[in-house]
């Protein structure tokens, strides 16, 4: 926590200079939605996108994130809090260098979402909500864990016995069930291009 003692230091290298070196307006997309709604998936295919257009970009994964800076956590509440906490401190700094970043993250809890939201400025966040029926995530299960939670070997599973707080406003609200993951991610990247933000 900071202390009267630390002080922040400004730099003559800041935000605008690096997004106006990068030629991109710095900005992240935050893929929210329940396990299994394909939101890895979609992230990853978004960043080749906009890779492919020369943009620079970083990906942020739920699953990848927990295996070092958030290694420390578990899965309740208070732990799922955390969690997104630092991944919107650490999408804060790549914003600051001028990356476009993207994050994959079930992120259950809307203040927490929120939390992110108000650390940046205006246009800067942007909420994309995965909309997946819990069924057919369930159906998908990639991982094998609504299985494990429906047998009650996990515990504070999103979606199960744990809830999921749906965006009330996304800036894109994205509709996903059967169609091919390229197909989706196309949509997704039309979407955020009628709105200006690619």
């Amino acid at each position: 926590m900071a202390t009267d003692n630390v002080v922040w230091h400004k730099h003559e290298v800041n935000k605008t200079t690096r997004s106006e070196k990068l030629r991109q307006q710095p900005r992240v997309f935050w893929l929210t939605g329940l396990s299994g709604s394909g939101k890895s998936t979609l992230a990853n295919l978004l960043e080749k996108k906009l890779h492919e257009q020369n943009k620079h970009t970083y990906l942020l994964d739920g699953d990848n994130v927990r295996h070092g800076l958030c290694g420390d956590l578990g899965f309740s509440d208070k732990d799922r809090v955390e969690n997104i906490r630092r991944i919107s401190e650490v999408a804060k700094l790549f914003v600051d260098s001028g990356t476009i970043v993207l994050t994959a993250f079930i992120s259950p809890f809307k203040a927490d979402r929120d939390y992110c939201r108000n650390l940046l400025e205006d246009g800067e966040f942007v909420e994309v909500f995965v909309d997946t029926p819990l069924e057919v995530c369930e159906k998908r299960d990639p991982k094998g864990l609504y299985k494990k939670a429906r047998s009650g070997e996990i515990k504070d599973f999103t979606g199960i016995d744990s809830a999921y707080e749906a965006p009330e406003a996304p800036e894109v609200h994205l509709t996903y069930q059967d169609e091919p993951a390229e197909q989706t991610a196309e949509r997704l990247y039309a979407l955020l291009q009628n709105k200006g933000l690619v």
